[in-house]
């Protein structure tokens, strides 16, 4: 039996879901360009609200933690930081694009679409750039996360191989490079959500996987280094 909050902020997206057993049992989320300082505590609090629960009832604490906005992380790791030790419960977090993988994957099972296809969930890292990485249809990592700056050559390499559903934030100013490939899917109706660690956190907690809650901090993958003048960006 379990009783899991999830938290999701690492883009504009600001979610939050309740995963009781395994199945997401209530969320919220809204996609209004990282407004999740002023969203984020009402949305834990109206998502506890609806279902009838208190924090002190929860199991274990999750979070999505990167890569991603350096603002968005900061805020929903902190959040779920601060949860788990007043309330001395676990801390889970999971790689943000595994989830998004996780997430995607569990939309094409039901279309009967995944078959031997590979997972790449992009996130948009501003610019030209995003955020990749591969996964198979167990979710297994097949290439670690990168930064990657688009061009027409972008992942011919694994798409010359196989099927690939790209899928994300990052996936819109992807396309221009990847369409005209035989082997490039488009998940359009993907959105991400705290929906998407169902999975991957249920599994994280039967098996223990916990981090130190003082000592943990989000993947940023990029250090954010401020000039005069300069403010966090909201997605790098």
């Amino acid at each position: 039996m379990s009783l899991i909050l999830c938290i999701e902020t690492a883009t504009s997206v600001c979610s939050v879901a309740l995963i009781k057993n395994g199945f997401t049992i209530a969320h919220k989320s809204v996609n209004d360009g990282y407004a999740h300082s002023e969203r984020l505590a009402v949305f834990i609090q109206e998502l506890m609200a609806s279902v009838s629960v208190e924090l002190n009832d929860l199991d274990a604490v999750a979070v999505s933690g990167g890569p991603g906005s350096y603002t968005g992380l900061r805020i929903g790791v902190s959040t779920a930081k601060g949860i788990s030790w007043s309330l001395d419960k676990p801390l889970i977090a999971i790689p943000t694009l595994k989830s998004m993988a996780a997430g995607a994957a569990a939309k094409l099972k039901e279309t009967g679409e995944l078959d031997g296809s590979l997972l790449c969930p992009l996130i948009d890292a501003r610019r030209m750039e995003v955020y990749s990485a591969f996964f198979d249809a167990s979710l297994n990592e097949v290439k670690p996360v990168e930064a990657i700056i688009l061009s027409e050559s972008s992942f011919v390499d694994t798409l010359d191989q196989q099927t690939v559903w790209f899928f994300g934030d990052g996936m819109s100013k992807s396309k221009s490079f990847l369409a005209s490939h035989p082997n490039a899917r488009f998940l359009d109706e993907y959105s991400i959500s705290a929906c998407d660690l169902q999975q991957p956190v249920e599994h994280a907690f039967e098996e223990g996987r916990f981090e130190h809650i003082g000592l943990y901090e989000p993947f940023y993958f990029k250090e954010f280094v401020a000039g005069k003048g300069s403010v966090a960006p909201t997605n790098s």
